[in-house]
């Protein structure tokens, strides 16, 4: 017995001596919280709200050509947008003007182009549309919306509500 308390007691002994002796390196960095600072202008993270749309529609839906999106509002609130838009090529350009839902075909195909228009609203003379299109290829004067954009903005629009196009 009288073994063990001697090993305890050196034990104890060593343990100590290795805690009392002084640091001479420098503690990690990470170990060390860093200085708090006031952020400063170059430090602070901005975030720009999204454009807002520019016509005066309430419940309809809003398309600005020179940004190419498109906004859908109800109750003078924006339900989605703004989304990317495409339109047409000067000589087939997308009108500008205020113009009003007329009929809407979820599975339209075009009788003129013969080409697929998935969620077609229908709001300008010529057959003048929002509907699914590729963003980076023109239209032939539709508003070309991505896949789930058309089928909101098809769901969003009732025939008679407003569309500007500015």
């Amino acid at each position: 017995m009288r073994g063990t308390g001697v090993v305890t007691l050196l034990g104890s002994a060593l343990v100590t001596a290795a805690c009392s002796v002084p640091r001479t390196t420098t503690p990690s960095p990470i170990a060390e919280p860093a200085p708090l600072t006031a952020p400063t202008a170059s430090t602070t993270p901005t975030t720009t709200p999204p454009p807002s749309p520019p016509c005066a529609v309430t419940t309809g839906a809003c398309v600005s050509l020179a940004q190419r999106l498109a906004w859908l509002l109800r109750d003078g609130r924006v339900v989605r947008g703004p989304v990317p838009a495409g339109f047409g090529p000067p000589d087939q350009a997308t009108p500008a003007g205020s113009f009003h839902v007329v009929w809407k075909d979820r599975e339209h195909r075009s009788s003129v182009y013969g080409t697929d228009m998935p969620n077609s609203v229908f709001f300008a003379a010529g057959g003048i549309a929002f509907h699914a299109g590729p963003l980076d290829a023109p239209s032939h004067g539709c508003v070309h919306l991505g896949d789930a954009d058309s089928a909101a903005f098809f769901d969003g629009l009732a025939v008679g509500d407003a569309v500007e196009v500015r």
